[in-house]
């Protein structure tokens, strides 16, 4: 071959340029098609319902009262998305009841901000610093609201608080308003199933206010069949029903040992010094989605002659799982002694929880009396103002506040869990602290169930 048919040979075709031409074309066309079709998937305008959009206008704070799975985590994030976007926020901070929801619902969540921001504006998430870094230089910072002391001192422009009528420490909203100060227009984002908390209560009343409500049946199209029958066939027809399903803001049932008012008055921010800590213990009889909870209640006897109720840990769990509960509660609270309804399970409930800790020093109680005559000294203890709620344990007391023992209503699994912890340890009470209306309830709630 002479030199120049090998020249010849060497150059690309017209042929060749074409195609390579002509794929680029296709390659090009095909990122537009799925950028364009990105665009339309992360579209929050597009998608949402005109309720889940931010407000216009002035506000201070936009409080979201809705049901369980009316959409309330994608419209947080969602909102939260478009402030670090467009620039409107660069110091956000986000607040959930524990560390664990705001990782697990806030950032990693299936409608958390990982999830509905596309790739090109997703934030990069430091775990160890408890960061998401944007590519525009916004960040987001997250927060327990059971640890209010991480909220004192950082500043920010906006914020997300979620559920915040849950919060164990009211403190952890105040140091989040505190802390919001940054901007010309700092504003959060409160979404919330409705409880009749004071700061519920107060955010409800104020101008600054946006408020939305919303009930589960408006986002019925984008929730499972499993999940409407299942939530619905719990609090269907009950006053918990019209919180959880329709975001209503309940007061008190008229036909409840306890009243909202009085827990209110009493609570503190931390108990004293203890005497005695039990925790009590209501095990469920099965287990499976229709169970009963476990009602798990910590409590303590002060040496001031007061109680003090220190944590809720009930749930629906298997019996290992609440018995691992039981001595995670225990343990925590270095409780002297666990206190278990054996009605059910006999011995096999001191069992079951010593297969867990087989140290744990357990006492089993065997209900003999109706819920209510067990109820009505302890919520005697109550009205003479001697229980204190250490922080605010929400569940437990929509449960006291609700449950009328004239009627059906919910199965007070957390209630009679509090009863045996504070019958045991006003069993144990000296006489000599309290009055002598107190004595006599303090008489009526030996075991004699």
């Amino acid at each position: 071959m002479n030199s120049t048919a090998a020249s010849t040979n060497s150059k690309p075709s017209r042929s060749t340029d074409a195609a390579a031409e002509l794929r680029a074309l296709k390659l090009e066309k095909l990122r537009r098609l799925e950028a364009a079709a990105e665009a339309q998937r992360y579209d929050w305008q597009r998608h949402a319902r005109a309720d889940q959009l931010a407000p216009s206008g002035a506000w201070r704070v936009w409080l979201i009262l809705a049901g369980r799975g009316w959409g309330k985590t994608r419209s947080g994030a969602e909102t939260v998305r478009g402030w670090a976007v467009s620039g409107a926020a660069k110091r956000i901070a986000l607040v959930a009841r524990t560390a664990a929801d705001v990782r697990d619902v806030i950032v990693e969540g299936e409608s958390g901000i990982l999830a509905i921001s596309p790739a090109s504006e997703r934030p990069v998430w430091e775990p160890s610093r408890r960061r998401l870094t944007w590519p525009n230089g916004a960040i987001a910072t997250t927060y327990s609201a059971d640890v209010p002391d991480q909220l004192r001192g950082p500043q920010h422009d906006a914020a997300w608080a979620d559920e915040l009528a849950a919060w164990q420490y009211p403190d952890a909203w105040t140091q989040l308003l505190l802390g919001l100060r940054l901007g010309s227009d700092p504003r959060v984002v409160v979404t919330t199933t409705p409880r009749p908390t004071p700061i519920i209560r107060d955010l409800v009343a104020a101008s600054t206010t946006h408020i939305t409500r919303g009930r589960t049946a408006d986002n019925a199209a984008n929730l499972a069949p499993q999940f409407l029958d299942a939530i619905v066939r719990r609090y269907e027809g009950t006053r918990l029903g019209r919180q959880e399903l329709d975001g209503e803001i309940l007061d008190d049932n008229p036909g409840a040992l306890w009243k909202r008012s009085g827990i209110d008055d009493a609570r503190v921010s931390k108990a004293p010094d203890l005497r005695r800590i039990v925790v009590g213990v209501d095990p469920a009889v099965t287990s499976n989605a229709k169970s009963d909870e476990t009602g798990i209640v910590v409590a303590g006897l002060g040496y001031d002659g007061r109680f003090y109720v220190l944590g809720d840990y009930s749930g629906r769990y298997t019996p290992d799982q609440w018995a691992s509960r039981v001595a995670l509660a225990y343990r925590e609270h270095r409780a002297d002694k666990v206190v278990a309804e054996s009605n059910q399970g006999g011995d096999l409930v001191a069992q079951n929880i010593r297969t867990v800790d087989r140290n744990l020093p357990v006492a089993t109680v065997h209900a003999k009396r109706g819920k209510a005559l067990r109820a009505e000294p302890v919520s005697s203890l109550y009205e003479q103002g001697r229980v204190s709620h250490v922080g605010s344990l929400p569940t437990l007391e929509d449960q006291m506040t609700a449950w009328d023992p004239a009627g059906d209503g919910e199965s007070p699994d957390r209630v009679d869990a509090l009863v045996y912890a504070l019958s045991e340890l006003a069993g144990s009470a000296q006489p000599a602290s309290y009055a002598a209306s107190a004595s006599a309830a303090r008489g009526a709630l030996r075991p004699s169930w």
